[in-house]
This record gives C-alpha cells, structure tokens and sequence, in this order.
C-alpha cells in the first residue's frame, strides 16, 4: 500500500514538472506592424492583426510546444518609429518575425534591421521592389506583391488596348517613386510614353491642382502611383471635375477602397489584385470568418499576412527550431499553397512568386450585391508578372540563380 501511495506521489510529481516545464516555454512572438489609422489603415491595419490571429489559430494556437503570441503596433506611417518598434520588439520583447509593414520607407528600415539583427522580416504591404532587389536580405521576404509586378501587369494591358500616352500622379514617398519609375520603363517598353508626372503630399485631401496638370498634359490614360485615402481622393476628384477622355489607371488598388469609392465613382477603372477570396468555397468560407471580426471582406494584403504567418510557422514546424538561419532557408525550400495563392514559390531574392489577376469593377446593376465589386478579367502567371530572378542587383542571386 505504502508501495504504491509513493509511486503515485512521485507520478504526481513528476507529471507537474513536466507541466510546469512546458508552461515555462516562452511563447513565439510575431509583430504586426501596422497603419492602425492613417491612409493605409482600410487594407492593412486592424485587418491585418486579425489576419495574423486567424493564421496562428488555423495552425493550432503553438509551435514546438510553444503558444503563438501576435503582437501589434502603429508605426503611424513613421520610418522612424517603425524602426524604434522594430528595435524594442527585438532586443526587449523577444519577437522572432514581424509582418505587414505598410510604407516602403518603413519597410526597408525594417528590413535592415532585421538583417542586422537576425529576424526574419515578412512584408505583405510594404511595395517596393527593392526589398527584393539591391535592398534584398537572407532573412526579407516580400509576399503578396512589388511594384515592379503589380504595374508590368496593368501597364502592358491598358497600353495594348490604346493607353499609350500617360500622365502620372505620385504619391511623394519611396512607395509612389517605385511605381512611378516602373511605370515610366514598362509603359515605354510597350510602346506608349508618358507625358508627365507630379507628386503630392501623402494625405493630400486636395488634388485638384495636380489634376489639372493631367487634364492640359495631353495625356489618353490618367494612372495613380498611390493608394489609400489618397488615391480614392483623387479618382473622387477626377471624376467631379468631368475628366472625359482620360483612362484611369490606379496602379495599386484595393477592394477595400472600391468598396468605400463605391461602384457608381468606381465602375469601369481595371486594376491588378493578388488575391480573390471569391475564388472557392475555402476562400470564400475564410473571407466570411474574416467578415465576421471586421465587418470587410479581405484584402490582399491582409490575405497576404494570413499566408505569411502561416508560411513562417511552417518553417518553424519544419525546422523543428526558430533559429533564422534555418528558418528562412525552410521558408524558401517551402512551396506554398493556401488560401492566399496556390503553387507560390519564394526565391532566393525573398520573392515570393505567384500569379496576379487583371481584374474590372463591374457596374452597379451587374453587382449582385455588398462587395460583390469586381470580375477577374484574366491571370496573369507569377512568371511573366515578377522581376526574373539576378536583374534587380539582389547580392544574394548570381546569373539568375
């Protein structure tokens, strides 16, 4: 009797160490750094911790016997104050991987420091394609989309249809310069020109001056080298001043803000999206649970989050360690199939490639109802839309390899 009372005192004790050990683990910790209220708030934001949290509770809430822990902050559209995030995140807060990172001034910040630091760094907002190009890192991934594949797939269209003399307005930050001199080379290689540009301050509420510089430039196609607030500013405002005879060509645009320019302003203008959560019954039942939290369907770049996090605790799984190293070479050995992209692969640049949809707002008759606000128009395969692989001077790639 006395024999067993012990065995069972010592199983006892035994099992409440091997607990104890376990809640001892330190959780593994993902920020999301953000635009929690500025111009780029609709498609990132609130949206994409909601996608991050979504993502770590699809995967099963832990890792390697460790909680999933999301974290989440407003960089305010600050470089610096993404990068004084980033650091604290980092060396105080033990945070492994952050994600998101709306404007590319914030997000090359952040990617340096990454690098220099060993964390990985996963950009489902920030646009600029020289995080895979000269600014490339070993630990930088760029998910949902870069200039330089987001306005080669709408250029080469709107130009082949008859858009061949554009007018520019850019956003006066690194985001709006990329898509202004990716622009400039893939309209140019099309055949078209373009006749000018201007830059406006980020949160312009006023376009009018800068659209009057359009309106006597002689150009055929109006195209708008910004996104957020500021781009629905100024299609409002083309459209109020009767800007007849101009295309529009939003280079980046979001279903978020058709849904808020509505279908009336926004009918007709073609724009090139990485993710259509219409596209099967998965899509469309994650789209609702993300409906649900936000009352807005996804976006594309918080689609993108949703894929990231997940791809990232893959790597982990797969790597049995969180070590970076071994980490970002899983995450590009990895191929990745969700429900963001199917087939996406990611390169050694951090590029992860995948397929782009040309897609048209559709006329308010032909809407079937609330966000039913657009029809993909064709795909564009990720082979054709992405920078090939050694032209964007990554040191990590070598003749394309």
């Amino acid at each position: 009797m006395l024999k067993m009372a012990l065995t069972t005192l010592w199983s006892c004790a035994w099992s409440c160490c091997a607990a104890a050990g376990l809640a001892a683990e330190p959780p593994l910790k993902i920020g999301v750094l953000t635009d929690m209220s500025g111009a780029y708030s609709a498609f990132s934001g609130e949206g994409s911790v909601t996608a991050a949290r979504m993502a770590a509770e699809d995967f099963g809430g832990s890792v390697l016997g460790r909680r999933i822990e999301i974290l989440a902050s407003d960089h305010q559209n600050r470089p610096d104050v993404a990068s004084a995030t980033t650091n604290r995140w980092f060396d105080l807060d033990g945070v492994r991987a952050v994600i998101d990172v709306p404007l590319s001034s914030a997000a090359l910040a952040v990617q340096e420091i990454a690098r220099n630091k060993k964390r990985i760094a996963l950009f489902s907002t920030g646009i600029t394609s020289e995080l895979t190009g000269t600014a490339c890192s070993p630990t930088g991934f760029q998910w949902t989309y870069d200039s330089y594949s987001m306005v080669k797939s709408l250029t080469e269209s709107v130009v082949r249809s008859g858009g061949d003399r554009w007018f520019i307005l850019v956003v006066d930050n690194a985001a709006g310069y990329a898509l202004e001199r990716d622009a400039k080379s893939f309209v140019a290689a099309a055949g078209g020109k373009v006749v000018g540009s201007v830059r406006h301050p980020l949160g312009s509420s006023d376009m009018a001056s800068f659209l009057l510089q359009a309106q006597t430039a002689g150009a055929n196609v109006l195209a708008f080298a910004n996104a957020g607030q500021d781009v629905q500013n100024a299609i409002k405002q083309a459209r109020e001043f009767g800007m007849t005879g101009l295309r529009f060509a939003p280079l980046v645009l979001f279903n978020t803000e058709v849904r808020a320019l509505g279908l009336d302003v926004a009918q007709g203008l073609e724009f090139v999206t990485t993710h259509d959560w219409t596209r099967d019954a998965a899509t469309r039942t994650w789209a609702k649970r993300f409906f649900a939290a936000r009352r807005a369907m996804p976006s594309m770049a918080q689609a993108g989050v949703y894929s990231g996090v997940l791809h990232y605790l893959k790597a982990v799984a797969e790597a049995g360690t969180d070590d970076t190293d071994r980490v970002a070479a899983t995450m590009r050995r990895l191929p990745v199939n969700d429900l963001f992209v199917v087939d996406g692969r990611v390169r050694p640049d951090g590029a992860m490639v995948h397929d782009m949809y040309l897609a048209r707002v559709k006329t308010p008759v032909r809407s079937s109802g609330p966000w039913d606000d657009y029809e993909i128009v064709r795909t564009v395969p990720g082979d054709l839309a992405f920078r090939p692989l050694g032209e964007g001077g990554c040191p990590l790639t070598k003749d394309g390899h």
